[in-house]
């Protein structure tokens, strides 16, 4: 039996490095450089643009996700629901949620539909411990 696990152990180390090798002839990308995206379209994600705002902005950012327990509780109970909900976009899913030490859930991104918006605003009313909403959601306008 210990023969048959050292055969597992060393094959699958040589699978993982294998896995981790790349032909010289393959393009190589940088993950944090849109210049050198392989597709043709080239396009950003539909948050590039307001992140660039977050940061010089003043404004509610993931940042001021509180720390405590009972607003940690409140931002996972959030995604959840959303997360749940199969009729939610990307977009949605992906939307950000900030709780503060009082109660008070900022959200922030881009949804598909005004629908998306007013679910999501729900969800998040309906969490036990919000004391306010500031829905900051934006529509996708293309």
């Amino acid at each position: 039996m210990n023969i048959r696990r050292t055969i597992a152990s060393v094959g699958l180390v040589a699978l993982m490095s294998l896995a981790g090798c790349q032909r010289d002839n393959e393009p190589r990308v940088t993950p944090t450089s849109s210049t050198n995206r392989t597709d043709s379209t080239n396009t950003q994600p539909d948050n590039t643009g307001r992140n660039e705002v977050d940061r010089t902005g003043d404004t509610k950012t993931p940042f001021d996700q509180s720390e405590s327990s009972s607003a940690i509780k409140i931002t996972a109970d959030i995604r959840r629901a959303i997360m749940d909900d199969d009729s939610m976009s990307f977009n949605a899913q992906n939307c950000k949620i900030m709780t503060d030490k009082s109660g008070v859930v900022t959200l922030r991104g881009v949804v598909n539909s005004q629908a998306e918006k007013n679910s999501i605003d729900a969800m998040a009313k309906a969490t036990a411990g919000v004391a306010r909403v500031d829905n900051q959601l934006e529509i996708k306008t293309n």
